[in-house]
């Protein structure tokens, strides 16, 4: 009888009707099975784009006919940012749609027969096409697609995905929040896919104790000008969410509170639909170069509360960047470029802006270029704390050690407090398949808080005059530990070559950049 009586139970538990993640998690597992039989997608990188732009199409349709039923209470005209026969509904929404090579040549063709029967644009070119003033939807739309290419080649697949996609209801709170984890989710896994490439990633444990070090206020502006897929957004975003209580202040948080900048197209379009599944309505993602401004033109009106970021590093930008920086301190290394318009952004007042930024190794101990930008945040700017993380936390994406910054325009700076993050007890490294974890900051996060810092086995506090005067060295090691380069495991030795071949690399970078400079001179004066 027990048994009988355990197996009904259990047969009643399968009746159950699907919880809200179980059942959208099917919906992405089809989707996903699905786009695996394509010959034209072969790995992750390919899959989560395309599953992405199809997704983003809905999200829109669905919000868009909530604004036109609004408008229509209203007696008010309505535009919507995609006109027929281009919507969602008019093309994608119907199980029995158009579907094969037809499907396929209306997204792709420039021109096609349209499902109305007309001939017109195709989907794609359509979409790339729309511009109507900066910040408009219309112009995001235009610019997300810009860089959109269908690579799926079945049509009859294709429709199978976008029916999946048919059955998210993207207005209802629950599955919007439900499907925000599970596209984070998604992004990992791109991000393991994409291997070197996968720079617009951050472990999520760091965000996250930068976003919480950092605490912003509702009112606040945050900025991440090298926003990747959006995560310290996201992660800000759902920090400043929990603050807005009434409809003004969550108009606040919508509207005045989340700024970013991504040029590459495909991390543009990740961060686009991370920040709307995530629940912010219109993402202000600038698709341009962060660092396409000359830095003197940058005011006081073009200034924010909040940097959050870890800008690319190792990278090389083009000549016409590097003329938007003071002629000292021109240099070829992303990061550092990144650094001084990190710098020049922060608001002086009433309140002192306030940053936190990841960068490499390198940065702390570099000299030349490196060191004049070292000194003019040590003068300028209070840095007062510096977090030196340990070994693996970004592999295996790259083995160069890392370090987040926090500094803010309070005034010179006085002290320096470092912190050692410790590895586990037993651990040489983390590494992909055992990554760090947030709760593992805990006690950094404790310290990070105190109005009255202690030193202890992990934390240490500098004069900044002494590292003015030491050539703004920023690579202090912890007193408190005997632990010396010739100890280091293989791995962190062949870190710290890494570090120092990206510097001799940049040294001799500046090195070509006199000679060209001096050679310059000389034809011209002859």
């Amino acid at each position: 009888m027990a048994k009988k009586t355990a197996r009904t139970q259990s047969s009643n538990k399968t009746q159950q009707p699907a919880t809200t993640a179980e059942r959208l998690g099917n919906v992405i597992k089809s989707c996903r099975k699905i786009m695996r039989k394509d010959k034209g997608l072969s790995t992750d990188l390919d899959r989560l784009p395309l599953l992405t732009w199809v997704m983003f199409l809905k999200f829109l349709d669905d919000m868009e006919q909530i604004e036109e039923s609004k408008a229509k209470m209203r007696r008010e005209r309505y535009r919507p940012a995609i006109e027929s026969p281009y919507r969602w509904r008019d093309w994608a929404a119907q199980e029995n749609g158009i579907t094969g090579p037809e499907l396929i040549a209306f997204i792709n063709n420039e021109e096609t027969i349209r499902p109305d029967g007309t001939k017109g644009l195709g989907l794609l070119k359509y979409l790339s096409g729309l511009q109507n003033g900066r910040g408009s939807r219309r112009q995001v739309i235009g610019t997300v697609f810009g860089g959109v290419v269908n690579r799926m080649q079945s049509g009859y697949l294709l429709r199978d995905v976008i029916n999946q996609v048919n059955n998210i209801h993207f207005l209802a709170q629950d599955e919007l929040f439900t499907l925000g984890h599970l596209y984070e989710s998604m992004l990992r896994e791109m991000r393991d896919a994409a291997g070197e490439n996968g720079e617009f990633y951050t472990p999520r444990p760091v965000v996250r104790f930068m976003v919480e070090a950092i605490d912003p206020q509702l009112g606040e502006t945050v900025l991440d000008p090298a926003c990747g897929s959006g995560g310290f957004l996201v992660e800000a975003f759902n920090h400043l969410s929990k603050q807005a209580k009434t409809v003004q202040q969550r108009k606040v948080l919508q509207e005045q509170s989340i700024f970013g900048g991504e040029a590459k197209p495909l991390p543009y379009l990740l961060c686009q639909m991370n920040l709307l599944l995530h629940g912010l309505e219109a993402p202000q993602i600038d698709p341009g170069n962060s660092l396409r401004f000359p830095l003197h033109e940058i005011g006081d009106r073009d200034r924010v509360d909040i940097i959050l970021t870890n800008p690319p590093f190792g990278g090389e930008e083009e000549r016409g960047i590097l003329n938007n920086f003071p002629e000292d301190k021109r240099t070829t290394e992303t990061a550092l470029l990144f650094l001084q318009l990190i710098m020049r952004k922060l608001r002086r007042g009433p309140k002192p802006g306030r940053a936190a930024v990841v960068v490499p190794n390198g940065v702390l101990f570099g000299d030349g270029i490196c060191a004049r930008i070292k000194e003019e945040l040590l003068t300028k700017f209070n840095l007062h704390t510096v977090v030196r993380l340990p070994p693996g936390v970004f592999e295996p994406y790259t083995p160069i050690p890392t370090n987040i910054l926090f500094f803010d325009r309070s005034g010179p700076t006085g002290t320096i407090w470092y912190y050692e993050q410790p590895l586990p007890d037993g651990r040489k490294k983390y590494s992909k398949t055992a990554p760090l974890q947030f709760e593992e900051l805990a006690d950094l996060m404790k310290w990070f808080r105190l109005s009255r810092r202690p030193a202890n086995a992990h934390a240490w506090k500098v004069a900044a005059a002494d590292v003015l005067a030491g050539g703004c060295n920023l690579d202090i090691k912890n007193p408190h530990s005997a632990e010396s380069l010739t100890h280091l495991p293989p791995e962190q030795l062949a870190s710290s070559m890494a570090v120092k071949n990206q510097r001799v690399r940049a040294i001799l970078d500046e090195i070509g950049e006199i000679l060209g400079a001096t050679v310059d001179s000389q034809e011209a004066g002859g």
